[in-house]
């Protein structure tokens, strides 16, 4: 199909490694941990965790029994099936944010992290999210943030060109999205989320002040301020927890992908590696333990 939104696609990168683990990021990944140990229920049955990348976030879902992790590039989550390991509790997907390839009401939470920026069409993705939780389900969204103060700042002394209060997205890289808080509240409610929780983070992602300050009081400090979310949004990340309202029925049992190409479900799985769609005929690789949804087999 030509009409599908481009795709951020992180195949061969290491990114994990140059920028988490090598890129002086400690002070944001702890931020960001409180801030997930916050807003998720502290049990849940299934997790769906999208743009898992190569797994960083993924152990901070323990209270939940089983999490499936979903990235466009293979090769992430080959880099988190190393971490974690072949386990019953995780699911390795590969996958089109926009062509999620599991029967509606399926999943009892989802995350977003880090991800969203990425999204040349953010509703469109967001309505494919909410199509896959059941009712009741909580989302955890992640969203850079066009508000942010660095940006107020130098677009009130000119150096900057756009706007940081108008609504709609600026693309300040290639595929490379900040989003107005107000913006990102209505698509939620659009979608039929209510957004209960706003976190504000990363208030110190400054190189100074991680020079000047230990680790340990730039993440007390921003831990306190997280909770300035509810009242004003001027951090570079914003963190929601949102609930699906009403909507449809959860999933049938036993019920799990459909195709992304067509949506029909079940899918056939009597070869070891494929599974088959009765209605269009496609065929979806299950290759290395990671389902393959990008693009049907030849």
């Amino acid at each position: 199909m030509t009409d599908r939104p481009p795709v951020c696609d992180y195949e061969g990168s290491d990114y994990q490694t140059a920028f988490w683990d090598a890129g002086d990021r400690q002070y944001e990944d702890r931020v960001e941990e409180i801030a997930l140990r916050r807003l998720l229920p502290a049990a849940g049955g299934l997790l769906l965790e999208l743009g898992a990348g190569a797994g960083r976030n993924t152990p901070r879902y323990g209270g939940f029994e089983r999490i499936v992790l979903l990235d466009y590039s293979r090769t992430q989550l080959q880099q988190a099936r190393q971490r974690l390991g072949d386990s019953a509790r995780y699911l390795y997907v590969a996958a089109d944010i926009y062509r999620l390839p599991f029967v509606p009401g399926l999943f009892d939470a989802a995350t977003m992290i880090r991800t969203l920026h990425h999204m040349a069409n953010a509703p469109l993705a967001l309505q494919q999210v909410r199509q896959t939780l059941k009712p009741g389900a909580v989302f955890i969204l992640e969203f850079a943030n066009k508000q942010n103060l660095k940006a107020i700042l130098r677009y009130a002394f000119r150096r900057q060109s756009w706007n940081p209060f108008s609504l709609e997205p600026i693309e300040f890289a290639a595929l490379n999205f900040d989003f107005h808080p107000r913006a990102v509240r209505a698509w939620l409610a659009e979608c039929g989320f209510e957004v209960q929780q706003t976190l504000t983070v990363s208030h110190f992602r400054m190189a100074l002040l991680k020079r000047l300050l230990p680790l340990g009081l730039l993440v007390r400090m921003d831990s306190l301020a997280q909770w300035s979310g509810r009242w004003w949004q001027l951090t570079p990340s914003v963190f929601v927890r949102a609930q699906v309202k009403g909507g449809a029925a959860p999933a049938p049992e036993g019920q799990f992908f459909r195709c992304p190409e067509c949506g029909h479900f079940p899918l056939n799985n009597e070869e070891v590696d494929q599974l088959r769609c009765s209605s269009c005929g496609r065929r979806w690789r299950i290759r290395d333990g990671i389902y393959d949804f990008r693009e049907a087999a030849e």
